[in-house]
């Protein structure tokens, strides 16, 4: 029977199979295509030159071996790699690499390896902290799960983390995307999920990346003509963590190589943990094939800490400093700080400072004089509890009428203005914002938006409606 490329490779296959772990195999082994078989020489080609220095640097001697057994100690192994010119797959041209160990096998039939090029495989991604192939997670330890305090504002996502941690890419929480405003603990729970996989699973090769970072370093890839080897970083990752996934809005070409990315994690049974600001269905200029899979895992929210869990936050944070601060003063900072953890911290820190610097006894007064001066420093976010308030004062109700079932023409015009206004001035969601406006669903939320823009074009005294409440929440 004659020889060919494809029977030759095959057969080399069917013995690599036998000697390396199925997810190995399938990653750097499926994807080669055998190109041509000519004398002793199998020529095979591979998608990246990240892809080619892989094989060489990791499984030369499997290889070696293979084509040994069906070529014979003179067989020669050339690897015709893909190479990018720009964005267009259509420009792409390929460049031949002989294999650079081409030593015949010793009696022990073990590579002799002489000969190979010594000089050090880069990585073609640079990452500060990663040397050759070794990737660094990027991961604070600091950020953990015993300093994330549980409350009725996080339990979700946070028994959803401790879930994906215990076995990553094995639930169905595959992506988890965890969204809420600014300060309530999404990058914190992110190393925490990151940090407990590498202490549980030492083997798994896991990576935190901003949003902003990675399209950085997509951007880089397309001017140095790398984007293959770009690609086929992230597809060896177990773990990908991306922070602040909604900065990827308008971004078409980063979008794109994100797209492929996650589909090859998620069948090849990666895990994908991600944070927004916003639940999916609020993204704007997200291309909707990404959307959908934002949506196939869980999407779970971070609201505001409530009084307890405020309470116990600035308890843990004390304890870890070693300070002692009386019961009554950290109740009042509780009750008076409520928008995130960020801010809750904030004054914790000026307090702590405050005193030490001058001397002071921790007192009430002087932890009013902080908090005053901390909230009139801080630029203040309309909430949506005082949207309710001034739309229920401006149609002369109470709050509880705005958030009732009734159907009754003006108070369902004044709800649908607080839906309205709180969509245009916080970074609630959708969801978020009708489970406070009368517990409705966030489609609810949504036709309201729509019916106060067509009103505002149709109807003058609707738009007066619109200008005058405007004026009034702008300068609360």
């Amino acid at each position: 029977m004659t020889k060919t490329a494809e029977t030759v490779w095959n057969s080399c296959l069917n013995f690599i199979k036998d000697n390396i772990k199925p997810q190995a195999y399938k990653t750097w082994f499926e994807p080669i295509v055998p190109v041509i078989l000519k004398g002793d020489g199998l020529t095979i080609q591979v998608p990246s030159k990240f892809f080619y220095e892989w094989l060489e640097e990791h499984y030369i001697k499997l290889l070696r071996v293979s084509l040994v057994k069906e070529l014979g100690n003179d067989a020669k192994l050339i690897y015709d790699v893909k190479m990018e010119n720009t964005y267009s797959s259509n420009n792409a041209h390929t460049v031949k690499f002989p294999s650079s160990n081409r030593n015949p096998i010793n009696s022990q039939g073990v590579t002799v390896p002489l000969g190979i090029d010594k000089r050090e495989l880069r990585n073609p991604f640079v990452i500060p902290g990663i040397q050759k192939i070794k990737i660094e997670s990027q991961l604070n330890p600091n950020y953990n799960f015993d300093n994330f305090i549980e409350g009725d504002s996080n339990r979700l996502a946070r028994s959803a983390g401790m879930a994906v941690a215990n076995k990553p890419g094995g639930t169905s929480f595959n992506p988890l995307l965890v969204y809420g405003g600014v300060g309530l603990g999404k990058t914190h729970l992110a190393h925490a999920i990151g940090v407990e996989i590498k202490d549980k699973y030492p083997d798994k090769t896991v990576l935190y990346i901003s949003s902003e970072k990675f399209t950085q370093q997509y951007i880089e890839s397309v001017k140095n003509n790398t984007r293959n080897d770009f690609i086929h970083f992230y597809q060896m990752i177990d773990v990908l963590i991306v922070d602040d996934v909604q900065f990827l809005s308008g971004k078409t070409g980063t979008q794109d190589v994100f797209f492929h990315i996650f589909n090859h994690l998620h069948q090849n049974g990666k895990q994908v943990v991600l944070t927004s600001d916003k639940a999916p269905v609020d993204m704007q200029d997200i291309e909707q094939r990404l959307l959908s899979r934002f949506k196939w895992g869980l999407s779970a929210e971070l609201q505001a800490p409530d009084f307890e869990t405020r309470i116990l936050i600035l308890e843990r944070k004390l304890y870890r400093d070693g300070v002692d601060m009386p019961k009554d003063v950290i109740e009042y900072i509780a009750k008076h700080i409520k928008s995130n953890v960020r801010e809750l911290e904030g004054v914790l820190v000026s307090l702590i400072a405050q005193a030490s610097f001058n001397k002071k006894e921790f007192s009430l007064s002087l932890t009013r004089q902080i908090v005053d001066k901390f909230v009139k420093n801080t630029k203040r976010e309309v909430s949506i509890e005082l949207i309710q308030k001034v739309v229920s004062k401006y149609f002369d109700m109470d709050v509880a009428t705005l958030q009732s079932k009734t159907r009754k023409r003006h108070i369902v015009q004044a709800r649908q203005l607080a839906m309205f206004f709180s969509k245009r001035m916080t970074k609630a969601s959708l969801a978020s914002i009708g489970a406070q406006i009368g517990k409705r669903d966030h489609a609810t939320v949504l036709h309201a938006c729509k019916t106060v823009d067509n009103l505002s074009e149709t109807d003058k005294q609707f738009r007066k409606y619109v200008e005058e409440l405007t004026q009034k929440l702008t300068f609360q």
